[in-house]
C-alpha cells in the first residue's frame, strides 16, 4: 500500500503516473498494488507499506505483531494516513499501542527499522515502511536552466509514465534541451540518450549532466533526420541509431514564435520511426498531427501552472 500527495494543479499528472507505475487504480490518498516500487522514483509517493499483518481490530493486530522479530534493536511505528478522519492524538495513540507490543526499543529519530500501521475499509494493516527521498529537489540546482524548461517534478513523473519498467528499456529524448528529463531518468538508472538541434542546449545539457556526476549521453542532431534511410541517415550520429522501447518528446515552445505545423509533423513522424511508445508534452492542440504521424493517444492529462498549461500525451 502506498500513500501520496500532490498539488491540485498536478493531480491529473500524479494519477496518470501512479496508474502507470503501480498498475493500479488511484484512490483519494492511497494506492493498493501488487508491484513493489521504490517510493523515491515518484515525486508524489510519500511511503510504501509492505503489509505483513491484517486484522479486524487494533487489539487483534497488536497481538499479531507481538510475535514479530524486529530487525536490529530499534524501531519506529508511524500511522499511514489514507484519507480517513483520524485526529493527531489518535494517530499517536495507535502508534504507541502497536509499538508497545513489538519486541525491541522504540527510537523516534534514527530507528534501524520503520513500521507503518493504518486502518483501511474497516481492516487494520501493519507492515514494513519505506519513505521516499525527494531526489528531484536536488536536481533543481542546475548550473544551466531556462524559464520554459519542465520542472524536475514534472520531468520525473513523465519519465515514469514513459518507462514504468526499467529493465531492458532503451529510451531517447530527441529534443532534450538542457537535459532536465535526462537527469531524472539517469538518476533512476534508466538507459537513455538525448540529442538537440541547438548547440547551446547541447552544451548546457552536458554541463548539467557533469554537475551531477552523470556521463555525457547527448549528441548534436536534428531529430527529424533520425531513423531515416538514404542520404539523411548519414547526418545521424551512430550513437543514436536503432529502435527504442520508449521516447520522450517535449515539443519546442517559444513565447514569441510558433513552430510551423509541417515541422511539428516531421518531428512526430520521426518519433514514430524511433519508438512504438512515446510520451509527448505539448502546449498546443496537436491531436490531428499525432494521428497523421501514425500514433494513437492511449492516455492524456493536463498539467497547469497558473494560467499556463501543458498536455501530456501517451502515444502508442
Amino acid at each position: 500500500m502506498y500513500t501520496y500527495a500532490c498539488h491540485e494543479d498536478e493531480r491529473a499528472l500524479c494519477e496518470l503516473e501512479l496508474r502507470t507505475l503501480l498498475g493500479a487504480e488511484v484512490n483519494a490518498r492511497y494506492v493498493e498494488s501488487a508491484r513493489c516500487v521504490e517510493p523515491s522514483r515518484s515525486p508524489f509517493l510519500k511511503l510504501r507499506m509492505d503489509v505483513l499483518f491484517e486484522a479486524g481490530s487494533l487489539q487483534e493486530l497488536a497481538e499479531m505483531v507481538a510475535a514479530l522479530t524486529v530487525r536490529g534493536s530499534t524501531f519506529k511505528v508511524v500511522f499511514a494516513e489514507t484519507g480517513a478522519a483520524v485526529s493527531y492524538d489518535r494517530q499517536r495513540e495507535i502508534e504507541r499501542e502497536i509499538g508497545r507490543h513489538l519486541r525491541g526499543k522504540a527510537e523516534m529519530r534514527r530507528p534501524e527499522q520503520w513500521f507503518a500501521v493504518t486502518e483501511l475499509r474497516g481492516r487494520w494493516l501493519f507492515g514494513d515502511c519505506s519513505y521516499g527521498e525527494a531526489v528531484w529537489l536536488q536536481h533543481q540546482q542546475k548550473p544551466q536552466n531556462y524559464s520554459t524548461a519542465l520542472s524536475t517534478r514534472v520531468a520525473r513523473a513523465v519519465v515514469n509514465i514513459a518507462v514504468p519498467e526499467i529493465a531492458g528499456t532503451r529510451v531517447i529524448d530527441p529534443c532534450c534541451g538542457i537535459g532536465t528529463v535526462l537527469v531524472e531518468a539517469m538518476s533512476m538508472g534508466i538507459d537513455i540518450v538525448g540529442c538537440d538541434v541547438n548547440p547551446l542546449a547541447v552544451r548546457g545539457a552536458r554541463v548539467n549532466l557533469d554537475h551531477f556526476g552523470m556521463p555525457n549521453v547527448v549528441s548534436l542532431a536534428d531529430m527529424r533526420t533520425l531513423g531515416c534511410t538514404g542520404e539523411q541517415a548519414t547526418q545521424s550520429p551512430t550513437s543514436l541509431g536503432g529502435h527504442y522501447e520508449a521516447l520522450i518528446l517535449d515539443m519546442p515552445y517559444n513565447l514569441c514564435s510558433k513552430l510551423p505545423e509541417d515541422e511539428q509533423l516531421q518531428m512526430l513522424e520521426s518519433a514514430r520511426r524511433l519508438a512504438a511508445r512515446a510520451v509527448i508534452i505539448t502546449t498546443e492542440q496537436i491531436d490531428p498531427l499525432v494521428a497523421r504521424a501514425g500514433f494513437r493517444i492511449a492516455e492524456r492529462c493536463v498539467v497547469r501552472k497558473g494560467k499556463f498549461s501543458r498536455q501530456v500525451l501517451v502515444c502508442v
